[in-house]
């Protein structure tokens, strides 16, 4: 078995199609052995009857009691007669023999009490031969026609063999058609075994199907798909790797500087102090970053989501709002909870959800000055964060949402990609996010479905 694994894919289909067409071709002749043998008995049975009854419709009155026989010439104009075709003897009731065809009539046992079809023996032969006994209307003669067996079985493997012959002809011819038609359909297959060895690590072009048989498209297809996410996938890493390399070099930069002033400031404690707690901020910065960095990457990384069931807005927010309530308080702002509809539910993933809305809301506290009013409202076809600022300018209003991007003027620090997370999290959940100035002022952001 592991040796025909190892075989090539034409080589096993044209020995398991010469299996296949030599047990076909056995059971076929032993089919049709079965009928011509059995269709020739029935055929020479019939003649045996025949000529025995016009045996019996002679005038036995003239016959002689002595024996009588008919020689019948072998050879003939256009044609040949063959000895074991046919014998026949004549006898009276009494077993005595009147005539006999002159061959192997003499040499045929009489049995006096046989009608009909039997199996015997001649005299002097030990050859099998089928009888015919038949008793004339008159009752004086028993007249017996013979044929030997082999005749009928050689005559059935002459038509069996003409019949088959030229299937046996044909195989070879057959095979060799096989091999053309397999090696011309497998071609394409050799051509892309060439193509992927030679293909580029970093290529991303989908294979060529042309040509391909339908039977392996599904398997171009589904490399094209690998390819594809295998690309995508080394896109997503080459640029988590730059912008961390980009984003982080910065903080580590501070990091250092204030490491360095914490370290030569021993001998004024106050410097020291204050230089220790921009590196403890220096580091919550960084911590946050490559946080982000990461959650950002997971997410991209992902293609549909899983563990999803249905979540309670009204739960999901009020839960949101109290988690965040007294970090806004110390900040001097306070968030509003506005549910204008009831009991609103969705498929989704809880924690991926939650994130979406801590997001949110940690974007307006941190950005929104002391004594401002965030604003979250929970409608029937989505809900909104707002903040009662003063909004963000046109032009960076159009630029909110990309990755790394902060609005001018900003005081806080950030990394700008909590609007970048919030978007892709909506992104997988079949929502939208926009993003606007509101009517009545401040920034809003809206969450569709």
């Amino acid at each position: 078995m592991n040796l025909l694994r190892r075989l090539s894919l034409r080589f096993r289909l044209t020995l398991l199609f010469m299996l296949l067409a030599a047990v076909a071709w056995c059971f076929a002749s032993a089919i049709a052995w079965e009928q011509t043998t059995n269709k020739l008995d029935k055929l020479f049975d019939t003649q045996q009857m025949l000529f025995a009854k016009r045996i019996s419709a002679m005038d036995f009155a003239d016959l002689p009691t002595s024996r009588q026989w008919i020689r019948a010439p072998k050879k003939v104009k256009h044609g040949h007669l063959d000895e074991d075709a046919l014998a026949f003897a004549i006898y009276t009731v009494d077993g005595e023999m009147v005539l006999h065809d002159g061959e192997n009539g003499p040499y045929i046992p009489y049995h006096y009490r046989r009608e009909g079809f039997d199996d015997g023996q001649l005299s002097n032969d030990d050859d099998r031969w089928r009888f015919l006994w038949l008793t004339t209307a008159d009752k004086k003669y028993r007249i017996v026609v013979g044929q030997e067996w082999d005749y009928r079985r050689e005559m059935a493997l002459d038509i069996i063999i003409g019949q088959l012959t030229p299937w046996l002809v044909a195989l070879p011819v057959m095979f060799l058609l096989l091999i053309l038609l397999l090696s011309r359909e497998l071609a394409p297959l050799k051509k892309l075994t060439r193509t992927l060895r030679q293909r580029d690590p970093d290529a991303s072009d989908p294979l060529d199907t042309k040509g391909v048989p339908s039977e392996v498209r599904p398997l171009l297809d589904a490399l094209n798909h690998l390819f594809r996410r295998t690309q995508d996938m080394m896109i997503r890493e080459r640029r988590f790797t730059s912008d961390a390399a980009h984003e982080l070099r910065s903080p580590l930069t501070a990091l250092r500087v204030q490491a360095e002033v914490a370290q030569m400031s021993q001998d004024d404690p106050q410097s020291q102090s204050k230089a220790l707690v921009q590196l403890h901020a220096g580091i919550d910065r960084a911590t946050r970053l490559v946080e982000q960095l990461l959650t950002l990457s997971r997410l991209d990384s992902l293609e549909q989501l899983a563990d999803v069931q249905t979540v309670n807005l009204d739960d999901l927010l009020q839960s949101s709002v109290m988690d965040i309530y007294h970090s806004a308080q110390k900040s001097g702002i306070e968030i509003r909870l506005h549910l204008h509809a009831q009991r609103v539910s969705r498929t989704a993933q809880p924690l991926l959800l939650s994130l979406l809305v801590r997001n949110l809301l940690d974007n307006a506290v941190r950005y929104s000055p002391p004594g401002s009013v965030v604003d979250v409202t929970l409608e029937r076809s989505g809900f909104s964060v707002r903040d009662n600022g003063p909004g963000i300018s046109p032009e960076a209003l159009a630029r909110v949402g990309e990755r790394f991007y902060r609005p001018p003027g900003q005081d806080e620090t950030g990394s700008g990609l909590g609007l970048s997370i919030v978007q892709r999290i909506a992104a997988l959940h079949q929502m939208s996010v926009t993003f606007s100035n509101a009517p009545e002022g401040g920034f809003r952001v809206e969450v569709l479905w």
